[in-house]
């Protein structure tokens, strides 16, 4: 009880910082809710890589970095006399109550499977949000990958998906060559997009996350260019004075060593 107590208290006391700094920093009070949207995104990609990482110090203080954010923005409101944090935690309560009746309504999800727990949880946030389809509520600002695995894993939720890795790879294969006829820039952008949509759909049909696939393969290109850059030191050249060749040599020998 005396911990509910403390935590509450240093929420109550990190909700008034906020209020002061609004009234008195001449930064914070110029701010609006569109001027900082972009810092949370940012924080938000702090915190996983702190998670990723498991760094517990990282994690503490990029968590109250995002909770900053939750604060601020809320605060801006607070000031335009629209809603405050109370508002934004109230929801919240009502909605993890309303989400999960088996804890909170009496309803037994006991007997159910895994997959019929999503499908519930999916039919709840439809008729809360009262979504016409079932790829209403999807950011249209996520990021692009991201955006692309949670549209096609809500369609498949209905059946709309392919039944074999096979499949999606000859559509891989398809898309590819509808690339390479392409003509113009526009018929580009389309055919890349949807070459791209494809191999998505690949990684998904192999239970892979593209997302991490990509992050893994750019660390990989991360570690095999600097491989390159620490051998033109060592021989006093300088990358610009290389030619292709020399540095596709090094990027072999950086992945013969494994990186």
């Amino acid at each position: 009880m005396e911990e509910c107590r403390k935590e509450g208290k240093n929420f109550q006391r990190l909700v008034d910082i906020m209020e002061r700094l609004r009234r008195e920093c001449p930064w914070d009070r110029e701010q609006t809710n569109y001027s900082i949207k972009n810092n949370l995104i940012e924080e938000a990609y702090e915190l996983l890589e702190a998670i990723e990482k498991d760094d517990n110090k990282a994690m503490v203080e990029e968590l109250g970095d995002v909770l900053l954010q939750v604060v601020f923005h809320s605060q801006i409101k607070k000031d335009q006399g629209a809603f405050d944090i109370n508002d934004v935690i109230e929801n919240l309560i009502e909605k993890l109550i309303r989400r999960h009746p088996h804890v909170f309504g009496g309803v037994d999800y006991a007997s159910l499977e895994g997959e019929d727990h999503l499908k519930k949880w999916e039919v709840l946030k439809q008729k809360e949000k009262n979504r016409q389809s079932i790829l209403d509520g999807i950011p249209s600002r996520m990021p692009a990958l991201l955006r692309a695995v949670k549209v096609q894993k809500r369609m498949a939720k209905v059946g709309f998906d392919w039944e074999e890795p096979s499949q999606v790879m000859e559509k891989v294969e398809e898309e590819l060559e509808e690339l390479k006829n392409a003509r113009t820039r526009e018929e580009l952008v389309h055919e890349i997009g949807d070459l791209l949509i494809a191999v998505t759909n690949l990684a998904r049909a192999y239970d892979i996350d593209p997302e991490e696939a990509l992050h893994k393969s750019i660390d990989r290109s991360i570690r095999r260019f600097r491989y390159i850059e620490e051998k033109a030191r060592k021989e006093g050249r300088k990358l610009e004075e290389m030619t292709l060749d020399d540095m596709e040599q090094y990027w072999q020998e950086a992945k013969s060593k494994g990186l």
